[in-house]
């Protein structure tokens, strides 16, 4: 069973409003082992809607077309639909009843244009749940279907829980569920893990499930995501374990979270386990690397607090971050400490050039790395470096 999406709006087009409808029905249909290959975005335009669903019922079993239900004159996904079934569009008065009574229970009075709103293609039925004046439409052609749907979040995620998600699953006759896994890595490229796992994507190419997938995501690193599809839960949990254990094999210590995981609760979570507090030193960062920590702590039972300011010394290249650390350290009472700074304006180094430094107890450990964009992005990749070179050691 193929389902899509089709978007309709040209507010979507313009980036007036962000298209979350989609993103939102394409989870609910994976999680209920639907595929779904294609999200479509359109304009409020008749042949240029009517072309999108056409080539959508030509590759796939089932529409769902979002968006385009209301009263005004721009709304015309029902016309578009009625014309692709070859069918009139027929008023469905105790659809306008509703309506009516919608209005009413608000103490405004329904215009006339509202009453269009109760027009549905002949062959067709209204969706039963109908949590706004905008009703939902089942439109089967063939052996294939349209569901139309309203823009308005709260209405779509209605009609889709009560009737088309379990619709769709009557349709395709098996049960299956698609679940995804996502590892979080910090230290290489996307053409270098593409390297690295080439042998495995190969493999799973051949195989067809699971299938993995590179997500870049800025400051925070690569994702790769594990997707499985499986006729229960606990097969499909069992494939995503079974290749996330193979994947860390081929990836090592680069990986450093799953999912939701940030380097920060990883962090915040060893120092936890280890009854360890830290403090930062952020001369360079400027507050960035205490947000993250204490958003995720906010009682502060771990992260203690930060120093924003250079650090006072003579020291030059790694020291002077261990400088750092040490002094957040002391001024705080915590074990651990830890701190990334520029080098001395009178050292001769690449710009992007930092350094780490890291206090646990009394062991000290330091870095020289390079980082690359302006200000902003590396004080951002900074703080994740540093967290990062802090958990590998706690490890």
């Amino acid at each position: 069973m193929r389902c899509e999406i089709v978007a309709i709006g040209t507010e979507l087009l313009l980036g007036q409003i962000v298209d979350t409808n989609s993103s939102w029905i394409g989870e609910q249909l994976a999680l209920n082992g639907i595929d779904s290959h294609f999200q479509t975005k359109v304009g409020d335009n008749f042949k240029r809607m009517e072309s999108c669903i056409r080539q959508g019922l030509e590759r796939s079993d089932a529409l769902i077309c979002c968006g385009g239900l209301g009263p005004t004159q721009d709304d015309i996904t029902r016309d578009v639909i009625s014309h692709i079934m070859e069918v009139n569009l027929v008023r469905d008065e105790s659809i306008v009843g509703k309506i009516q009574e919608m209005f009413e229970s608000r103490g405004r009075i329904m215009t006339d244009n509202n009453r269009r709103q109760a027009d549905i293609p002949a062959g067709a039925s209204p969706i039963p749940k109908m949590p706004g004046t905008a009703p939902g439409l089942y439109c089967p052609i063939g052996g294939k279907v349209i569901y139309a749907v309203p823009g308005v979040p709260y209405e779509m995620r209605e009609m889709m829980k009560h009737f088309i998600l379990p619709d769709l699953q009557k349709r395709s006759g098996q049960r299956a569920v698609i679940r995804s896994r996502v590892l979080r890595t910090w230290g290489n490229s996307e053409s270098g893990l593409a390297e690295v796992l080439a042998d495995r994507i190969e493999q799973l190419d051949q195989i067809g499930n699971p299938t993995l997938a590179f997500l870049a995501s800025g400051i925070e690193g690569i994702k790769v995501r594990i997707t499985a599809k499986a006729t229960n839960e606990a097969d499909a949990q069992s494939i995503l374990s079974k290749e996330e254990t193979l994947l860390r094999a081929l990836l090592g210590d680069i990986v450093f979270g799953i999912d939701d995981e940030t380097i920060e609760t990883v962090v915040l979570g060893k120092l936890r386990a280890k009854n360890l507090t830290l403090a930062v030193g952020e001369s360079l960062t400027g507050g960035v690397m205490s947000s993250r920590l204490s958003s995720v702590d906010p009682k502060m039972n771990i992260f203690k607090g930060a120093v924003i300011s250079a650090p006072q010394t003579r020291t030059t290249g790694a020291r002077r971050a261990l400088k750092s650390a040490e002094y957040a350290r002391e001024k705080y009472g915590t074990e651990v400490g830890i701190a990334v700074v520029i080098p001395d304006p009178c050292e001769s180094r690449p710009r992007g050039t930092v350094y780490l430094g890291i206090i646990i107890g009394n062991k000290e450990f330091s870095d020289e790395i390079a980082l690359p964009g302006d200000r902003d992005r590396l004080r951002n990749y900074a703080v994740i470096s540093v967290m990062n070179y802090c958990r590998k050691l706690l490890s």
